[in-house]
């Protein structure tokens, strides 16, 4: 009775927040410049670098390095990115990968994602994707004047509810 009910209504809805693409690169300077540009190709946005936050001898990291970029999208080009993508993972993700809030998958080669021609500059590169998901009405949680609580209920999107939008969305087989 009550899934009848949520069905209805319109603050149940679930919709994409934001979509964020990240390659790693390691420490040298080289491929996080082919990662840079692999992402502005892709996304259409400018890239930001991944600066490290702690130190690691074993890989030759220090602190503040630059070890990777990122893009972040949101809204309309979130949605587009995100059919892309999931049809560069063969319109299948593992069940192990949705959780509270959130989908994350990994994209082997680039040019598997359709649009993108290989580039030998940039070479051979995969990448990882996180999708995070929102109900309608969560911005009185995080907005500066008048803050009000938004209830867990509301806030947290389980992971059949997630399944059940990637389905009907996306046409994503749950492996």
């Amino acid at each position: 009775m009550q899934e009848k009910a949520s069905e209805g209504n319109p603050m149940r809805r679930i919709f994409i927040d934001k979509v964020v693409i990240n390659i790693g690169t390691g420490s040298e300077p080289q491929p996080q410049a082919n990662a840079k540009r692999l992402l502005e190709i892709i996304s259409g946005e400018k890239p930001a670098d991944e600066i490290s936050r702690k130190r690691n001898p074993a890989f030759k990291i220090s602190q503040g390095q630059k070890i990777g970029a990122f893009v972040t999208l949101r809204r309309q080009k979130a949605i587009d990115i995100a059919k892309r993508l999931l049809e560069a993972a063969d319109n299948r993700v593992k069940e192990r990968s949705i959780t509270n809030n959130s989908l994350s998958f990994g994209i082997n080669e680039y040019i598997d994602i359709s649009g993108v021609k290989y580039d030998p500059k940039i070479g051979m590169l995969g990448m990882n994707v996180s999708v995070s998901f929102k109900r309608p009405g969560m911005r009185v949680g995080t907005r500066k004047r008048r803050r009000a609580y938004v209830h867990k209920s509301h806030s947290v999107i389980k992971p059949e509810e997630i399944k059940d939008f990637l389905v009907k969305q996306f046409n994503v087989n749950i492996v």
